[in-house]
């Protein structure tokens, strides 16, 4: 049951109907959604979910609402990153960029709290010749984040895992950067039934403080021009219309209105003190969770710091990028280099930012991990297997779905592979690696990855 004092927190919201929206969450359909990956999609021999897709999602082009929720767990087009399972409103970021910038280039875009990786991915997919920096601040969250960026397979995102505040090392670096800020989550309430527990205004308070800091802490990492994306899954005022007024108030930002067609049901509001534009989704108009968008433009300079110098990247050694060459037919534009140990590889027209990136800050993944040399032999890694890049050297194998499901839980499938690492597929969406031996053969499908149920 919905706190009293959050109903009444609402009146006077505009787009808030109070009988219907109470019904939405007592009388709650689940809504499935899920946004293929634009870089894989094409390749697969089957489309996921043909039977079960009711309709697209009107303001993102690869996003679908399913007619019911599968089990996601025991699909291996999930765990090969065919798709990802994201709320629909949230999407909406992706119709806020095909306005602001319809002809993406070689942006430089920061998803400052990018866990689980939901609109990082998206991003990714959005700018497809960027570079996207995910950060996650908080350790325990990374683990999920680098998994599903990892299973997306571009090699367009690198994960860092820093405070807000150290992004003022890097002044004027970003053309796009999006904070999709900690609150109270009230937006979440018919998914996360334990968040109406931990609502209070006291909370809705803390958070509109927090939301400040961390966008204190990252406006000067926004180029002059560049666009600025402000959004919460709370329908609380103060961390919403508040927190964009406030923002103008601070700061040389202009707000931007992004159109709407009337039947997708997304409330525009304006905020008191500056009219500025602000799209919020309520679950008894969309169908979709609670969320709520800002978007502005920036509109001058702020003074730039000093940069440290050193970098913890080096680029490989002609000797070692020989050995690899012997195993991965790269293509001309990417960049091999060492980062603890690894071999990654970047396309080089990201090469340099990434260079500069490293300078400034904690970066747990950048690129596609290659894999190892250990001797004359090479080692691939499961990011390989999962990754864009092609890997015509070693042989493939494509499996049914038991054998895919075998493999997803780290079992030994009986399959005609070749002496040597081989990659195993489903549907032509690579999985990952296996390694025949004379008398077996090696899963190397990672341990903490693994299918668990039965």
């Amino acid at each position: 049951m919905l706190p009293i004092a959050f109903i009444e927190s609402l009146q006077g919201v505009k787009g808030f109907h109070r009988e219907s929206f109470i019904a939405a969450h007592e009388q709650h359909v689940p809504v499935t959604s899920i946004r293929f990956n634009p870089f894989k999609i094409k390749l697969l021999q089957q489309i996921p979910f043909e039977e079960i897709r009711l309709e697209k999602i009107p303001w993102t082009v690869d996003g679908w609402y399913l007619k019911e929720r599968p089990s996601f767990t025991f699909d291996p087009f999930l765990h090969g990153g065919a798709y990802y399972v994201q709320e629909a409103s949230s999407m909406f970021i992706e119709q806020i960029l095909q306005q602001t910038i319809p002809a993406p280039n070689q942006e430089m875009v920061l998803d400052i709290s990018a866990a689980p990786g939901g609109k990082a991915t998206l991003l990714s997919g959005y700018f497809k010749n960027g570079l996207v920096v995910a950060n996650e601040v908080i350790k325990l969250r990374d683990a999920i984040l680098i998994e599903n960026v990892i299973k997306w397979g571009a090699d367009n995102i690198v994960v860092t895992n820093n405070d807000p505040q150290h992004f003022q090392r890097l002044p004027h670096f970003f053309d796009v950067v999006l904070v999709d800020a900690p609150c109270s989550g009230s937006g979440l309430f018919r998914k996360d039934t334990d968040a109406i527990a931990e609502w209070s205004l006291v909370n809705v308070y803390t958070c509109s403080v927090k939301q400040q800091k961390i966008i204190r802490d990252t406006i000067s990492v926004l180029k002059p021009g560049g666009l600025f994306i402000y959004s919460t899954c709370s329908y609380s005022m103060e961390e919403d219309e508040a927190i964009v007024d406030w923002m103008v108030n601070e700061y040389a930002l202009e707000p931007v209105r992004i159109p709407l067609q009337p039947n997708w049901g997304i409330v525009e509001v304006q905020t008191l003190q500056h009219a500025a534009w602000g799209y919020r989704f309520f679950p008894d108009q969309v169908k979709g969770e609670g969320f709520f968008v800002a978007v502005f433009r920036k509109k001058q300079e702020n003074l730039i710091p000093e940069f440290r110098q050193e970098s913890s990247l080096t680029i490989a050694n002609h000797k070692d990028a020989a050995m690899i060459a012997e195993w991965l037919q790269l293509p001309e534009n990417y960049r091999i280099f060492l980062q603890e140990n690894a071999f990654r590889a970047i396309q080089s027209t990201h090469w340099q930012p990434l260079q500069q990136l490293s300078k400034h800050l904690y970066i747990k993944k950048a690129g596609i991990a290659l894999g190892n040399l250990k001797g004359k032999d090479f080692v691939p890694s499961h990011e390989l297997a999962l990754s864009l890049l092609p890997i015509t050297a070693m042989n493939n194998v494509n499996v049914d779905l038991d054998t895919a499901l075998q493999y997803l839980r780290k079992q030994l499938p009986n399959v005609p592979g070749t002496k040597g690492w081989n990659t195993i597929s489903y549907c032509g969406l690579r999985l990952g690696w296996i390694k025949v031996l004379p008398n077996r053969i090696n899963n190397y499908y990672p341990v903490e990855w693994r299918i668990l149920k039965d």
